[in-house]
């Protein structure tokens, strides 16, 4: 079984070469699917199931050897506000008989702002790129669950870039996993967080938000690579980049979160006209929407970020500010072009400050792909160790 899973990494390979033929069919979109729009009513607690249903994830043409299903779920949003979102369990069909199966909240990185980039359709149509990492997890015979964040899936914007309900998405998508009764799965089993980039962001907030939101919860360890800790020197770094429709993205995913932010009212003419057209964006299309331009070429103020309204979200948003109690592991790309480097060494510095068990592990001369290929299986590893009951070594 093990080798099934791990051979899906190879599939992908082969799948990104083009050397599978397309799939024929894929499931209806979310925007077309009733099953992402979520009751009128969002009644009970943060992590109960609202709808389930039994899946087939594939890996390209092939259906994955997994037993799924996808969730929706009641969650809350950056600003304290009842949502639902919607989301996948995998769970390998092989006996677990170490105490309780291990589950793994995975958030994913960038798959863009439209709806059709969740990561539940992505894998229901065989087109997840993230499937080689999952598969990692699964092979150990882990439970995973995936969220598809706030508004990537269900209707209304996603709200990307947002770590206050990115975080709270991913410890709410663990509690909905244990509620669906047929994985089988103990709610007093360990949990792991894992995440890479955007995923990295929801990562380090789903451990320091555990202890106050979610503390039934079992959390062995945090696994976050690429993090953007702090949103503001990031958006700085890749203004006037060549992924430059990411600064653009994150201002529509910040500004759908917190309404009070002047985002749509300062956008002129031409940024109107491109926030229009990254709606639907997934990654390569937001990321190459305006290389190499600047944030001043698309608003109507000199600079928006500096407003003390965005500056108090932005610090709401900044990773490290708070405290997570259960050990953490943080890796990044010393050439990462799109998270700076001392972005993360500076998250390593204020969990350090706060008496974290933090772990960095640096990786040389990798950019920000690099990093998540290199990265996420020393990752996996990792839980694997606080899975096990291992104490985490500290880099502080």
């Amino acid at each position: 079984m093990r080798r099934v899973l791990a051979a899906l990494s190879v599939v992908l390979v082969a799948l990104t070469a083009g050397a599978l033929p397309a799939q024929a069919a894929s499931p209806p979109v979310p925007s077309e699917d009733p099953f992402y729009t979520p009751p009128d009513q969002l009644t009970g607690a943060p992590g109960d199931v609202l709808r389930q249903r039994s899946v087939e994830v594939k890996v390209g043409p092939f259906p994955a050897p997994v037993k799924a299903w996808q969730l929706l779920y009641r969650s809350t949003s950056a600003t304290g506000e009842a949502n639902a979102v919607s989301g996948t369990l995998l769970v390998p069909p092989v006996p677990w008989t170490n105490g309780p199966r291990p589950l793994v909240t995975y958030a994913v990185g960038t798959h863009g702002i439209g709806d059709a980039c969740a990561p539940s359709y992505k894998l229901r149509a065989g087109t997840e790129n993230e499937v080689a990492l999952i598969g990692q997890a699964l092979s150990k015979g882990w439970a995973v669950v995936l969220t598809d964040y706030e508004g990537l899936g269900t209707p209304g914007t996603h709200t990307y870039a947002t770590g206050q309900s990115e975080g709270r998405a991913m410890l709410d998508a663990a509690r909905a996993a244990f509620k669906v009764r047929e994985a089988g799965l103990s709610a007093d089993g360990p949990v792991g967080v894992f995440g890479y980039s955007q995923g990295g962001q929801a990562a380090a907030f789903a451990g320091e938000l555990q202890p106050s939101y979610a503390p039934e919860l079992d959390l062995t360890g945090v696994a976050a690579g690429g993090v953007p800790a702090d949103m503001t020197a990031v958006a700085k770094f890749n203004d006037g980049g060549p992924a430059f429709g990411l600064v653009l993205g994150a201002a529509t995913g910040l500004s759908t979160a917190y309404p009070e932010v002047p985002f749509s009212s300062i956008l002129n003419d031409r940024g109107r006209k491109l926030v229009d057209r990254i709606q639907d964006a997934c990654t390569l299309e937001l990321g190459a929407a305006a290389p190499f331009a600047r944030l001043r070429d698309f608003v109507t103020v000199p600079d928006p970020l500096s407003d003390p309204r965005w500056q108090a979200r932005l610090t709401e948003n900044r990773a490290g500010d708070r405290t997570p109690t259960a050990p953490v592991f943080l890796y990044h790309g010393t050439l990462d072009e799109l998270i700076p480097f001392n972005v993360g060494k500076a998250l390593l510095s204020r969990y350090c400050e706060k008496g974290v068990t933090a772990q960095w592990q640096t990786l040389p001369l990798l950019e920000h792909i690099g990093g998540v290929a290199a990265g996420g299986p020393l990752a996996i590893e990792w839980l694997g160790e606080r899975f096990a009951g291992k104490a985490s070594a500290s880099s502080c």
